[in-house]
């Protein structure tokens, strides 16, 4: 077990108990308590694979754009003004207009639909075979494959977000958006738990884990459902992105894309009978971004906070190894963000549909507001439950994962659009 940062005593017993399961395990620095599975976790298995660790929300990942533009060309203001008048840029005419156009020409939030006249809802994916392994018994298979369609490029709710962002460096202009695969790995996961349960398609299972062997009939068939959510959640992320860059005005540079919630197999070191040896593991990623020597990531932070582009650290930055024993450790993977301190119902407290207050939670409108004034980014939607102060800082997190990484890009928010906050 490799184990990143400080944690509290119930996310450690929680990866305790997932390391007791798996040949290898690592805990990233962003880590905090998730189902059965902690948020950050990995865990790499013999020949079979953890429903829950995989999760529910299969293939959520990041998706980055390098666009062709300038801060200054796009906002009329020089980008190193921000770090000295931050609260002026709250105001600027163009970014609250272009924050209202995102906001609007998107659908965020549980089961909304994409009405857009070019959403790529007949990508090739939908002629994947693998659907043909739900059953279609009571329409299940036509149903779901009719709800992924209208929902393909819709962002969801939660920490799932549209952002612009602007290089520290030299104010480029990046475009990056989160989220999964939405209903549709909601469903294979429910249905996979369901079936290994002894049930039948539709039926809900309890949120146990669950390890199937990917040499038996269900095991393969949920590998193949998996990964066609991966397909369905890297189209969804890159058309809503390649989107947001055409409405920019600018062009596509470069584009990094990954999941953080997902199963590879891959091969990794191992100790058997107190010997290395390579080892062919499926690894589990719940909440962590894949990281070899030289793959680049996009990490966010929070609203208020900055994202980076990162890479796993190259073999020639520590020429007398071919790679650190802490990548090793860390089954080459990184944090996927900065992790939680505090829960939804703690940050934002609770309150009845009849208005009233059960719960007082800690971070209040004021706090939000002055936080990313000071940072000077215009929101669009998002509740106090995704307040930064709900967040660890993502600097930290970096600095606790040391020499694995590199940061090649210092991501600074200057608009963020969330799903609006339910009212209670």
């Amino acid at each position: 077990m490799k184990i990143f940062g400080i944690h509290d005593g119930n996310t450690l017993t929680q990866f305790a108990d997932v390391s007791s399961r798996a040949v290898k395990a690592a805990l990233m620095a962003d880590g905090h308590m998730g189902y059965v599975m902690p948020i950050g976790g990995v865990a790499g298995y013999d020949n079979k694979v953890s429903v829950v660790g995989v999760g529910f929300d299969i293939a959520c990942g990041n998706c980055a754009i390098k666009t062709d533009l300038k801060f200054e060309d796009l906002f009329g203001m020089d980008h190193r003004y921000l770090s000295t008048n931050p609260h002026k840029f709250t105001s600027n005419r163009t970014g609250i207009e272009l924050a209202n156009h995102i906001f609007n020409k998107f659908e965020f939030g549980i089961g909304t639909k994409n009405t857009s006249p070019d959403a790529p809802n007949d990508h090739k994916l939908f002629h994947d075979p693998a659907w043909w392994i739900i059953p279609n018994t009571g329409a299940y298979r036509d149903d779901l494959i009719q709800k992924a369609r209208e929902q393909i490029g819709t962002i969801g709710s939660g920490n799932h977000y549209i952002d612009i962002f602007s290089d520290k460096e030299d104010g480029t202009i990046w475009v990056g958006v989160h989220f999964g695969s939405r209903g549709l790995g909601h469903t294979i996961a429910s249905n996979f738990l369901a079936l290994s349960q002894g049930m039948s398609w539709g039926e809900k299972g309890k949120e146990v884990e669950v390890l199937l062997d990917l040499d038996s009939d269900l095991g393969r068939d949920y590998w193949a459902l998996m990964e066609l959510a991966g397909k369905y959640a890297y189209a969804g992320r890159a058309w809503v992105a390649r989107k947001v860059v055409s409405m920019l005005g600018g062009q596509e540079v470069d584009m990094v894309h990954n999941n953080h919630n997902f199963a590879w197999k891959e091969t990794h070191e191992v100790v058997i009978d107190g010997t290395p040896a390579l080892q062919e593991l499926v690894v589990v990623r719940k909440g962590a971004t894949p990281a070899f020597p030289g793959q680049r990531g996009f990490v966010g932070g929070s609203m208020g906070d900055n994202a980076v582009i990162l890479e796993g650290t190259r073999p020639e930055t520590f020429p007398n190894s071919y790679v650190l024993p802490e990548q090793m450790d860390a089954l080459y993977s990184t944090v996927h963000g900065a992790g939680r301190v505090m829960s939804r119902t703690e940050a934002k407290g609770k309150t009845t549909r009849s208005g009233v207050v059960k719960k007082v939670g800690k971070v209040t409108q004021s706090m939000m507001d002055g936080w990313l004034a000071q940072k000077g980014v215009i929101r669009k939607g998002g509740g106090l439950d995704e307040s930064p102060h709900a967040y660890r800082r993502l600097g930290e997190v970096l600095e606790a994962q040391g020499d694995t990484i590199n940061v090649l890009h210092t991501l600074r928010p200057v608009i963020t659009c969330m799903a609006p906050e339910k009212p209670f």
